[in-house]
């Protein structure tokens, strides 16, 4: 289930969004490390999606209502104006918004085309940049591959077609060892959803895809809600990691009943 591998990504990385201690043992610190935890305008953004498409309602109104309940999880500032203001229309965002909030799409669709055009739909309310657009994409994408039994090579080649090196900053085609020496933490999608990908790419499980993303100096909870979806697929699930345990614990009942619905 992509939705709650996204949600778990969110929860575990909202630990280290801005408070990762420069020499943190990454491969070796507890999962939940004692340092304030909890989700995120990623999750309360991906189960309003969510909503939405199980329920037939409108995409932007939905969103709107459950992200009022929830005014100080952590929204960008152009994306609080956007909830909070009357006329609700797009921003050019090229944000990483739009791709922590679309996991559900890559779960719930079978057909490819369709699985796209309402990943697209899903950023362009708010995120209607190309390359807001493109992460959206990207990551439904990504989900529904694994799903479908694609190959982690399958996943990395068409993440790389769309984030090439001679390109992106972060290509998925940099290797973690590469990146961490230089990463900046980004909020933007093209400095986000491929160096997320490439923490998927080089995991063996979903413990070691949180691992990969503590080693980075990043916007870690929406890297978390990016590619946890994938490694959920992809894997098959947690593993060690007490994924109903932890969102049992963190999540309200509004929001688990979304979850679960």
């Amino acid at each position: 289930m992509a939705v709650k591998g996204a949600v778990l990504g969110d929860i575990l990385g909202s630990q280290y969004e801005f408070d990762r201690p420069l020499d943190l043992d990454w491969k070796n610190v507890p999962l939940i490390s004692g340092l304030p935890m909890g989700f995120t305008d990623d999750t309360v953004m991906t189960l309003a999606i969510k909503k939405a498409i199980v329920e037939g309602l409108d995409l932007t109104d939905t969103m709107v209502r459950i992200g009022r309940r929830y005014p100080n999880c952590g929204y960008g500032g152009r994306f609080y104006s956007w909830i909070n203001d009357e006329n609700h229309r797009p921003y050019n965002s090229w944000g990483n918004g739009s791709a922590m909030r679309v996991a559900f799409v890559g779960e719930h669709y079978e057909d490819y085309d369709e699985m796209q055009r309402m990943a697209e739909a899903t950023a362009a309310v708010s995120h209607n940049h190309p390359e807001g657009i493109k992460g959206a994409v990207v990551t439904a994408t990504c989900i529904w591959m694994a799903r479908h039994g694609k190959t982690r090579q399958e996943i990395y080649d068409y993440v790389l077609e769309q984030y090439p090196v001679n390109k992106y900053e972060y290509s998925i085609g940099y290797s973690l060892d590469e990146i961490r020496p230089r990463y900046v933490w980004n909020e933007s999608c093209q400095g986000s959803v491929p160096a997320a990908m490439r923490c998927f790419y080089e995991s063996s499980d979903y413990e070691s895809f949180i691992r990969n993303i503590y080693s980075l100096q990043c916007d870690s909870d929406t890297f978390g809600a990016i590619a946890g979806g994938v490694a959920e697929e992809f894997y098959g699930g947690f593993g060690n990691v007490d994924a109903e345990g932890i969102l049992k614990e963190y999540l309200d009942y509004d929001l688990m009943e979304i979850l679960l619905a």
